[in-house]
């Protein structure tokens, strides 16, 4: 089983959830289904792996150009980098 990625809430409110995800080499979210819309955004470039009921896939991540997903996402999201990843995942609630 593989390491956890550590998360930070910053903001919970009426409106959004701001969390910080940071990642060691391998660590993971864990299968997960987000129950809000939500815009991702990177805090340095990178690979992640994403885990899906239709598959395995790599994503490039680049440092601070943000990207939005709809309510309903299931996933399990794995770094795949040799160091540490980080982003910031903003819910809207």
């Amino acid at each position: 089983m593989s390491e956890s990625a550590k998360s930070t809430v910053f903001i919970d409110n009426d409106r959004v959830v701001v969390t910080e995800w940071r990642f060691a080499p391998g660590a993971s979210t864990g299968w997960h289904r987000h129950g809000h819309d939500y815009v991702v955004v990177p805090l340095m470039d990178g690979k992640v792996k994403l885990l899906t009921k239709d598959g395995e896939s790599l994503a490039e991540m680049k440092q601070g150009v943000p990207y939005y997903r709809p309510e309903g996402v299931e996933h399990d999201v794995i770094n795949a980098n040799d160091g540490e990843y980080a982003f910031i995942e903003i819910e809207l609630k």
